[in-house]
């Protein structure tokens, strides 16, 4: 066995999973990944079956080292489930934007703006599921969870409890730490989560699971995180102006700032980060889109041919469909995608540097409206090796550009386990 305990985060993304096995001085043992393995029984099923792989995979020696285990998922991808934890639904992700039918009635109900005043939010997903199910179904409802709470909650056997990261696009107040007034006493409020910090100690690994895959009796579950504050963890970003840009299936931009921001009518919003707050915002645009017209070896390929000095006339705003979240949240937008150039090269050039302009947009917003000065961008995700797009990054945004300390998600919710065993 290895002499001290070990920490492990799994990172579920959009196209699969993510593990990462860090020491008490925060050096990464070992990292796995795989797609989600198609179980033909649906979303949920494969998450499972792509978590218990993760555990299959750990070597014997690390296993049974392995002290805390933390997860973070994609931010406001969620369940509703049952009193046994069973979803009744298929879960509704991330990007999901039929909440828009029931917007009318969240800005009603909030008292404040904030990122819950999105047609993709987790409470206008729940308020859109109490609207349209049937009575049958939405009567077994007890559990809304969000994916990393409930993939948690696979290996501690508690329901119900989610973190502040996770729950702060269903309204959950982040500067009192207690869910508002205005969330009381509804028809959905009794299948609201309770809300504990990120890297609390929910409890231990059930004890037929931990000897299933090897694990110490004594490993802990924590309280999890979303995806791009795992990446935010993973970066190396510290000082207040550092900022993180993840690069993945979608963009999403965090900034460590002294001061709140929140502009729903922009898709801003701030995650509580200790004394300090993220602010920032997730755009539709990124890897997806990409991958939507090129496999990654021709990515690779024509990246690689790209003049990053050679000016853009192609005014792109990439998108797979209408519908923007950050900088600008509006559920309709359309995609800007033409016209559309014979050589592939000038074409991934237009993508690329359309998304380059949203990210300065999302930046230039974020100062404007009151968020510390940006200093320094750290780059996470699939587009962080990209250096024709980090060269073009940089000169539009007139800012340093370095990859982050450690790219994947997965470290970051590494780390945040790994406070457990420092504090414990």
């Amino acid at each position: 066995m290895v002499d001290s305990p070990l920490a492990l985060g799994i990172d579920f993304g959009t196209s699969g999973i993510r593990g990462a096995v860090v020491d008490l001085q925060k050096q990464v043992l070992w990292q796995h990944r795989r797609p989600y393995p198609n179980t033909g029984g649906g979303l949920v099923e494969s998450w499972k079956a792509a978590l218990f792989r993760i555990l299959e995979a750990l070597p014997l020696q690390v296993a049974q080292s392995i002290g805390a285990i933390s997860m973070n998922g994609t931010s406001s991808t969620v369940l509703l489930c049952n009193a046994e934890g069973q979803p009744l639904i298929a879960p509704l992700m991330y990007n999901d934007g039929r909440g828009a039918e029931v917007l009318d009635q969240v800005r009603a109900l909030a008292s404040v703006d904030g990122p819950v005043i999105s047609a993709t939010s987790s409470l206008a997903k729940l308020l859109w599921w109490h609207r349209t199910l049937p009575k049958d179904l939405w009567d077994q409802s007890v559990y809304f969870l969000s994916q990393a709470d409930w993939l948690s909650a696979q290996l501690h056997g508690q329901w119900g409890i989610s973190d502040y990261h996770n729950s702060l696009k269903l309204g959950y107040d982040v500067g009192n730490l207690c869910y508002p007034d205005w969330m009381g006493h509804h028809p959905w409020s009794h299948v609201l989560p309770q809300v504990v910090a990120p890297g609390h100690v929910i409890g231990g690994v059930k004890q037929e699971l931990a000897h299933q895959f090897n694990l110490p009796v004594t490993c802990q579950v924590i309280a999890g995180t979303t995806d791009s504050i795992a990446a935010f963890l993973a970066s190396g970003a510290e000082h207040i102006g550092d900022a993180v840009t993840s690069l993945g299936s979608t963009l999403v931009l965090k900034l460590l700032s002294q001061q709140r921001v929140d502009a729903s009518q922009y898709g801003i919003y701030s995650h509580r980060f200790g004394d300090l707050w993220l602010a920032g915002g997730a755009s539709n645009t990124g890897g997806a889109v990409l991958q939507h017209f090129f496999d990654s070896s021709t990515l690779t390929r024509l990246s690689q041919q790209i003049d990053p000095e050679t000016p853009v006339e192609l005014d792109y705003y990439p998108l797979l469909a209408p519908g923007e979240r950050f900088p600008i949240n509006d559920p309709d937008l359309p995609p800007r995608l033409t016209p559309r150039p014979s050589d592939d090269i000038a074409f991934l050039q237009g993508l690329l540097w359309g998304m380059s302009r949203i990210e300065k947009q999302g930046y230039d917003l974020l100062q404007q409206l009151g968020a510390s000065p940006l200093r320094q961008i750290y780059t996470a995700g699939g587009g962080a090796h990209n250096e024709a797009w980090r060269k073009m990054r940089q000169h539009l945004l007139q800012t340093p550009i370095k990859i982050a300390a450690h790219p994947e998600a997965a470290v970051g919710s590494a780390y945040l386990a790994l406070r457990s065993l420092h504090s414990g």
